[in-house]
């Protein structure tokens, strides 16, 4: 019987989008990595509908860094796909309807001058129903959606087959450190970093972070006469396609009742919202919320605490993790090879100040 290692270059704490992409990322860097996780205490990840979206759609500028993080996107979700031998992400293109004329007309004004992800035409006459057409919209080119369920589940079963995850509720107060090393209970480390979501708000090391947790709820629905192929609808919600006529409904905001619990309000904006983009029938067949880990400056969170240089934080990606998450867990590793710098405005050293 091979023996389990207990020692490791990093424990991370929370296998959630972030805390996976940056295992993985270690792991293919050649770094020996331990995650622990209790699914439970946060429900984000797992209910999170895993889009990336190029556009900020209230002023129809580029998403942040979206050039830039695209690509390794794409590189990234692929090359686990193939290593999981599962399918992980679907390129999709977003539907936008209009309503009035002023926004296709700001649409086209600003697809030919500043932003290439933007359709430059207007089009129409999209049978999205037997009884409904769209007939003024545009498309977002080069968005799509991660399968997370899946990406979790894979990368939770490649963690166990390397003896790399315990399930586990994490103590902070069983941390012993030392400039040299971390230790919890059994398991000791060179490195410890927190990827615990809105959770890190909790954390003794990092509860100086300003965060903005929000909390979102989602539906799952049945319809079988909405037709978006393999499209993306978005004014106001989005409904994400899932096949067999299943598709997914989102997402709320709430920045009071942060709990992981859905609520009956949630459920009844998300209805009447739906109601105004599609007139089909629909069936709700599943009802889910989480709490998104967001920092007041909607900027993830990265990189060493104040005092002790080998404990680190790689969080509040907030809605964009899939998007981000990739790009930045190759950022946090070619630091420490001191191939690069990580980028100031996401360096947890901005808020060193406010402790």
């Amino acid at each position: 019987m091979e023996n389990k290692p207990t020692h490791f270059d990093f424990l991370i704490i929370g296998q959630g989008i972030a805390g996976s992409t940056l295992a993985l990322t270690l792991i293919k860097a050649g770094h020996s990595v331990c995650v622990i996780d209790k699914p439970s205490l946060s429900t984000c990840s797992s209910v999170a509908a895993g889009i990336w979206n190029p556009v900020v759609f209230k002023r129809l500028v580029k998403s942040w860094k979206a050039d830039e993080v695209l690509p390794y996107l794409v590189q990234f979700y692929e090359h686990f796909e193939s290593q999981f031998k599962c399918s992980l992400i679907t390129k999709r293109q977003i539907l936008k309807p209009f309503s009035e004329t002023q926004e296709s007309e700001l649409w086209l004004k600003k697809s030919k001058v500043e932003n290439h992800y933007l359709q430059q035409t207007i089009s129409s006459q999209y049978q999205l129903s037997s009884t409904q057409i769209l007939n003024s919209y545009a498309i977002v080119l080069e968005a799509g959606n991660l399968n997370v369920t899946e990406f979790l589940n894979q990368t939770k079963l490649y963690l166990l087959a390397k003896f790399s995850y315990i399930e586990d509720l994490f103590s902070h107060d069983d941390v012993t450190h030392t400039s040299l090393q971390v230790s919890y209970k059994h398991i000791s480390a060179n490195h410890l970093i927190f990827c615990e979501g809105h959770l890190v708000s909790k954390n003794s090391f990092f509860d100086w972070i300003p965060t903005k947790p929000a909390k979102g709820e989602v539906i799952t629905i049945a319809c079988d006469d909405l037709n978006l192929d393999l499209n993306i609808l978005n004014k106001g919600i989005f409904i994400l396609p899932l096949g067999n006529s299943i598709y997914k409904v989102g997402a709320t905001y709430e920045w009071k009742n942060l709990t992981d619990h859905p609520t009956p309000e949630g459920l009844i904006e998300l209805e009447e919202k739906l109601r105004m983009l599609i007139t089909s029938p629909f069936t709700v067949i599943n009802h889910e919320a989480g709490i998104r880990p967001s920092v007041i400056d909607r900027r993830p969170v990265i990189g060493k605490h104040h005092t002790f240089k080998n404990i680190h934080v790689f969080n509040g990606f907030g809605t964009k993790a899939v998007m981000l998450a990739p790009y930045y867990a190759n950022q946090f590793v070619n630091q420490f090879q001191q191939k690069e710098n990580l980028d100031d405005e996401v360096n947890v050293t901005r808020f060193y100040k406010s402790i």
